[in-house]
């Protein structure tokens, strides 16, 4: 599985960094991932869809390590170069630190 092609559409949210669209082998694309500025630091949050119990649910997303790896990799790539068109890099954003997951963070962060 190869990611061919990354989108990334920035916004100036407090923990939204942006929205992203990565296309799969040419032939399978995925839409609304979004970089969010976690607790931990910048992660990749995967489409999700709100539950009637307020909970999210991801509606697509990586089955291993190894493959949310390569995807966040590529995404942070394209985001850093977009950032870069912007005058800005990954290494001048704030990002806090705590002791809460990436999960906690995704939920937060669409909690807003």
């Amino acid at each position: 599985m190869d990611i061919t092609e990354v989108k990334v559409f920035p916004v100036n949210e407090d923990r939204l960094k942006a929205y992203v669209t990565i296309t799969i082998d040419n032939c399978f694309v995925v839409r609304d991932l979004k970089i969010i500025n976690g607790n931990n630091g910048l992660f990749v949050a995967m489409p999700s869809k709100k539950r009637k119990d307020g909970q999210f649910k991801d509606i697509a997303h990586p089955l291993n390590n190894e493959t949310r790896e390569m995807i966040e990799n590529k995404i942070f790539e394209s985001y850093e170069t977009e950032l870069k068109k912007m005058g800005q890099t990954l290494a001048q954003m704030t990002i806090a630190k705590s002791g809460s997951t990436a999960e906690e963070d995704y939920d937060k962060a669409d909690g807003q």
